[in-house]
């Protein structure tokens, strides 16, 4: 048992059919064993969602990779119960890691946790499984394609580069999934940084365009953000102004990082915490204007 190649469960959010999950596969195959388990249809913007209309239904087929005839398999899912169908029922040994993507389009700024992308990476980490979320910059009008325009080769050799340390290495505390971003040009070449989730977002919802409110009214999206003003050490700004490779710990702890002593002593009232502190400091102003006087 020591001595088996790793078991890797590979998904996405943009459906089976998805050139970017493939990339990901190839650049894998002579590592570990190969479990391909990802959504029958495109799911993008599913999140970590896990709908009861989904059937589960599994179709099977089988796909020549790295010259080997593998069975890898379609559900009727989204992202996050792809995983899930993986690891509980179609896996026949621990899974040892998880590679989501590589998505059309970058995931980056408050807008990751729309992402399938993100989701399913944040679903197998909470099986303890470790997880990679790829992303591929491309044009706008290429995110829900399967478009042969976009290349990922670049994408494809960081998340196995990345991808394999994670399988190799022990992560650090409250680091469950590593967000990678690969730039529209990057090559095998471009420089990463590890960055921090921008707070800023990239991608805004525009208001559907119709006459009565009983029409069909789907709601689209769009760019509007000046990437140069982001964070510096944010996925934003390393990606979109930098041009170089982000990579973006996330964590399934989403508690923000405040005083939560202090946030339950305002909870409890303001005026617990002022009148004491005024008290305490009427107290002490002689001692101190004793004291500097001795100076």
């Amino acid at each position: 048992m020591m001595n088996e190649r790793p078991l890797i469960l590979f998904t996405n959010d943009d459906g089976f059919q998805s050139p970017g999950l493939w990339a990901a596969v190839e650049a894998f195959a002579d590592l570990g064993d190969v479990l391909v388990c990802a959504p029958r249809e495109q799911q993008s913007g599913m999140s970590r969602s896990l709908p009861v209309f989904s059937t589960g239904r599994i179709q099977a087929e089988t796909r020549t990779i790295n010259g080997v005839e593998t069975t890898v398999y379609a559900v009727d899912g989204t992202p996050a119960q792809a995983v899930q169908h993986g690891i509980l029922e179609l896996a026949q040994r621990p899974v040892n890691l998880v590679v989501s993507g590589i998505n059309y389009g970058e995931n980056c700024g408050n807008g990751v946790t729309i992402s399938g992308t993100v989701g399913a990476a944040l679903e197998a980490s909470s099986f303890g499984i470790p997880a990679i979320a790829a992303s591929q910059q491309t044009r706008h009008d290429l995110h829900l394609t399967y478009s042969q325009e976009v290349d990922f080769s670049a994408a494809a050799h960081f998340t196995r580069m990345f991808g394999e340390w994670l399988i190799n290495n022990r992560r650090p505390d409250d680091c469950e999934v590593l967000k990678l971003d690969v730039p529209l040009k990057a090559t095998t070449d471009t420089p990463w940084k590890v960055t921090r989730l921008s707070r800023r977002r990239v991608y805004w919802p525009t208001r559907p365009e119709r006459v009565a409110l009983n029409e069909i009214g789907k709601l689209g999206y769009h760019f509007d953000g000046d990437p140069s003003k982001a964070e510096p050490n944010s996925d934003i700004y390393v990606l979109l102004h930098e041009g170089l490779v982000s990579v973006t710990p996330l964590s399934l702890d989403l508690t923000s990082r405040t005083d939560l002593y202090r946030l339950e002593q305002l909870l409890e009232g303001e005026d617990k915490i002022v009148e004491p502190v005024k008290r305490v400091r009427a107290q002490e102003a002689p001692v101190a204007a004793t004291t500097n006087g001795r100076h």
